[in-house]
């Protein structure tokens, strides 16, 4: 046994956030959130893993995703990332004039969503990206 082992049987591992006996909010195994908070590395670590995710969903649920210029596959990663997969997925018009390459169509019908209206700039920052290829 070390410190590790003894600190993971005393704290337990939690996956998800919840409130200690004392009413702090915490994760993982006894990470006080609520005082403590998260370091700049772990945010971009987490953020790495994410992103990860996403583009292997994408890769698996859109089979021409992989063959979209970066910034295109940055652009569906950033929606993916405020909603979701699978709300993602709900985008099915955008969806298929990217699959077809319609970049002007695909833009637009992302400025029509209402998605668009919540979140406002990075939506026009998201379109302009599908249109042009390139980051923004």
């Amino acid at each position: 046994m070390d410190i590790y082992d003894q600190l993971r049987r005393d704290e337990g591992l939690q996956l998800f956030p919840y409130l200690d006996t004392v009413g702090k909010t915490t994760i993982g195994i006894g990470r006080n959130l609520t005082d403590k908070g998260i370091t700049a590395e772990e945010a971009e670590m987490l953020l790495g893993n994410d992103v990860e995710a996403i583009q292997n969903a994408l890769g698996a649920k859109l089979p021409w995703f992989r063959g979209l210029s970066d910034a295109r596959q940055g652009a569906l990663i950033n929606i993916g990332f405020n909603v979701g997969v699978v709300g993602l997925l709900g985008f099915t018009k955008t969806l298929d004039f990217m699959s077809q390459s319609n970049w002007d169509a695909a833009a637009d019908e992302i400025l029509n969503s209402k998605w668009a209206s919540q979140v406002g700039d990075r939506a026009k920052r998201i379109s302009n990206q599908i249109r042009t290829g390139a980051w923004t």
